[in-house]
């Protein structure tokens, strides 16, 4: 299951059945579960854990020294789900002390060829990143967020759940749950109405998303304004997820 050319520390730390491509670096104090795939020429260092089913793609970097010119090499982590797909070229960093001191990726998420994730991110579930998306250090990602190809996500923004960014979006302010964005800079386009409809929402919800959406884009409110009528309008899940993700906002929300 290991290829003979490949290195692996003795302190790594693989299931049975992991498989182990040609000429890869399996570095110290890693852990890879079960029904994982390691491709040829991948690097993997520690501490870093890798869920089961982790599949990398050749050429790609996990687990390695983030770039912060603070860090000092600490021994801080990288920690994944189970299911996440990382294809070529992907280059995914540990975190800092200065700030979590691990970055943190959910399951079942899709990094395209040359994706960027920098130090201390916290990736949710089912997010999919296109090709050449960045993340500075320090972003936080909701579950379900799609990131179109060569988008960038600037430090510290949050990016909230089932929302979503057209291919070269640039983005400097935190993004709502639910909202659709685009441009450089990033301005809102709308509700991710597509998205919703695919995982199943329901009409009474998605109707309920666009009033409150409209409250806060489209009726000249101010953004206290805007959360003020929407919680008292609406008594559902939906706009509470996303009235939430407006108010915990540090950066200011694109609009």
């Amino acid at each position: 299951m290991i290829h003979p050319t490949a290195l692996v520390d003795p302190t790594a730390t693989l299931a049975d059945d992991v498989e182990v491509g040609p000429f890869s670096v399996i570095g110290a104090n890693v852990t890879i579960g079960e029904g994982s795939i390691i491709g040829p020429h991948v690097v993997v260092k520690g501490p870093t854990v890798l869920g089961k089913r982790t599949r990398i793609f050749q050429f790609a970097s996990v687990g390695e020294d983030c770039q912060d010119k603070k860090y000092a090499g600490e021994p801080t982590r990288l920690v994944m789900g189970d299911d996440n797909v990382i294809r070529e070229g992907v280059t995914l960093h540990r975190g800092t002390v200065q700030d979590r001191g691990e970055t943190t990726i959910g399951s079942r998420n899709l990094f395209m060829a040359y994706v960027h994730v920098g130090h201390d991110c916290v990736i949710g579930n089912d997010c999919i990143l296109a090709n050449q998306v960045t993340l500075a250090g320090h972003v936080t990602l909701g579950d379900y967020a799609i990131l179109g190809g060569l988008s960038a996500v600037h430090q510290f923004c949050h990016f909230g759940e089932h929302a979503m960014a057209g291919g070269g979006s640039i983005i400097t302010k935190d993004t709502p749950a639910y909202v659709m964005i685009n441009g450089n800079p990033a301005e809102a386009r709308g509700l991710n109405l597509v998205g919703l409809k695919r995982r199943g929402f329901s009409r009474e919800a998605i109707n309920a998303l666009s009033a409150a959406y409209k409250m806060v884009y489209r009726q000249g409110l101010t953004v206290e304004q805007a959360l003020e009528e929407m919680r008292a309008s609406f008594d559902i899940e939906e706009v509470t997820e996303f009235a939430d993700s407006i108010e915990r906002s540090t950066r200011g929300i694109t609009r």
